[in-house]
């Protein structure tokens, strides 16, 4: 069982890894839309390219009448992002120490 142990510990890390990432991405996605960025700069289109898919996502979620023109996507992606760091990947770990 040690061996799906392990697998299970791999996961977990890369998940987690995965997911911070993405967190910083978005932030940094949302800090820059607060000062105009130019949308030709490579740097710009890379993280459009990389956090629109989940940002579009949560926004096609959202209630119409709870858009308020005010764009609360990063917000509820961190959230969710969070959440599945603190479920998911804690999760996976509890799951491959029981395994031990």
């Amino acid at each position: 069982m040690f061996i799906l142990s392990n697998f299970l510990i791999a996961l977990a890390n890369i998940f987690n890894i995965i997911l911070t990432i993405l967190y910083w991405l978005i932030l940094i996605r949302a800090l820059l839309s607060w000062v105009n960025p130019d949308p030709y700069n490579p740097i710009v289109q890379f993280l459009n390219k990389t956090t629109e898919p989940i940002l579009g996502l949560v926004r096609r979620m959202l209630p119409i009448n709870f858009k308020i023109g005010l764009d609360i996507s990063p917000i509820i992606a961190f959230l969710v992002i969070i959440f599945l760091k603190y479920f998911l990947v804690q999760t996976l770990f509890d799951l491959a120490t029981r395994l031990k």
